[in-house]
């Protein structure tokens, strides 16, 4: 029981000094912030009828793949 424990130990160890899972929310991170970015900076470029348009053909898009266009 004393060697599971220990290998449990170990185990957490490693997992807990492991960054490469850090380093992918890292970049997930930066993603989605210039992605935020990017879409206010098109809602104030284009206007506000223009982005709804182009957002409700997004939606349409993602509901219904065939609505593609």
């Amino acid at each position: 029981m004393n060697s599971i424990a220990q290998q449990f130990g170990r185990s957490l160890q490693a997992f807990v000094q492991d960054e490469e899972g850090a380093q992918i929310i890292e970049y997930a991170l930066v993603v989605a912030v210039v992605s935020i970015g990017l879409i206010l900076l098109m809602k104030s470029s284009i206007g506000n009828a223009l982005f709804t348009d182009w957002l409700t053909k997004v939606k349409a898009c993602l509901t219904n793949s065939a609505s593609c266009t």
